[in-house]
């Protein structure tokens, strides 16, 4: 590991203000960048520690819910607000990671968190996230877990974080501290930024900017719903992941909020899926006619062709279930 600087901070502006530099990072949970670190891949000349700041409540605010940007995974999966009002929040938590890594990983970090992309955690590989202009090998190598959403010809990188998509179902705002001493209010749907030709910049994110808190917006009524697909029951990152919020009114689908894991270079929502779901009534031809929507610019890369078959088959039967008021 490349040696580095160590300070910590005694408040949001000051952390943001000793980071303003490139080369800086913050670090809490660590449960990412420390493993970045190892392998040289982020190789930061000054850690600023952000674990002392007062950004660990959990606080009602105009009728939602402020999370601190350093409560852990494991905390706010458990909080019984989240867990009665924004359920598909709690279960999409508990979908990720491990017990251990949730009890360390924070809010903040986690919205983050950097692709698990093999070719990008490989040094000897091309991968245009880590090394900008050097090519993408996931494009003709195997790329099973990657992404068939928003991908370019620079990137298919996928979005590794569950909590980031339940909290794009949820309509999420992220607040934060930047380096001049101002602050701003970033709706979740602004935050993540496609690869394009520039898949090493991931957020809208300034240097030094910190995420200090999110804000969820009132509860929502309906069914919650997340549902993850991957390779074995636990511990795994999602091939398909679908974060659901379904209303019923009079047997009629009133409103359907929908966000996906597993397939997008982002955390994925498409307005046009539900808007096509909107006031009609639950049926096999309805719930196919949603994914044809999701999929019709989807492209498949060899090994990760059986994504788009795959998100077929999921969509309809977690629909199904939220239809029927099934969690």
């Amino acid at each position: 590991m490349k040696q580095f600087e160590y300070q910590r901070a005694s408040d949001p502006r000051e952390a943001a203000h000793i980071a303003a530099e490139a080369s800086v990072r913050f670090i809490a949970g660590g449960t990412n960048l420390l493993d970045l670190m190892k392998l040289q891949i982020e190789t930061p000349d000054k850690l600023v520690d952000i674990n002392r700041l007062a950004l660990k409540s959990i606080e009602e605010a105009d009728g939602g819910l402020r999370i601190g940007a350093l409560v852990t995974n494991s905390e706010l999966a458990a909080d019984e607000r989240v867990r009665r009002d924004y359920a598909v929040l709690s279960r999409a938590l508990l979908a990720g990671a491990s017990g251990q890594l949730r009890n360390k990983a924070t809010t903040g970090g986690n919205l983050l968190q950097r692709t698990r992309c093999g070719y990008f955690y490989e040094t000897t590989a091309r991968c245009n996230k880590r090394q900008p202009g050097s090519g993408c090998d996931g494009r003709e190598g195997f790329n099973r877990i990657l992404a068939i959403l928003g991908t370019s010809e620079a990137c298919i990188a996928t979005h590794p974080s569950d909590m980031a998509v339940a909290m794009r179902a949820l309509d999420a705002v992220i607040e934060t501290q930047k380096s001049d001493g101002s602050t701003r209010d970033i709706p979740i749907a602004e935050l993540h930024r496609l690869p394009g030709g520039t898949p090493q910049i991931e957020t809208i994110l300034e240097p030094g900017e910190l995420i200090t808190a999110v804000r969820l917006p009132k509860p929502v009524d309906g069914v919650h719903l997340y549902r993850k697909v991957r390779d074995r029951a636990s511990y795994a990152f999602a091939l398909v992941s679908i974060a659901a919020i379904v209303r019923m009114e009079d047997g009629r689908i009133a409103e359907a909020k929908l966000a996906f894991g597993g397939l997008g270079t982002v955390p994925w929502r498409d307005a046009a899926v539900e808007d096509a779901l909107k006031g009609e009534t639950p049926s096999d031809q309805l719930f196919a006619k949603a994914a044809d929507i999701l999929l019709k610019d989807a492209k498949g890369f060899g090994d990760n062709d059986f994504k788009i078959e795959l998100t077929r088959r999921t969509l309809p039967a977690v629909l199904h279930d939220a239809t029927r008021g099934e969690s």
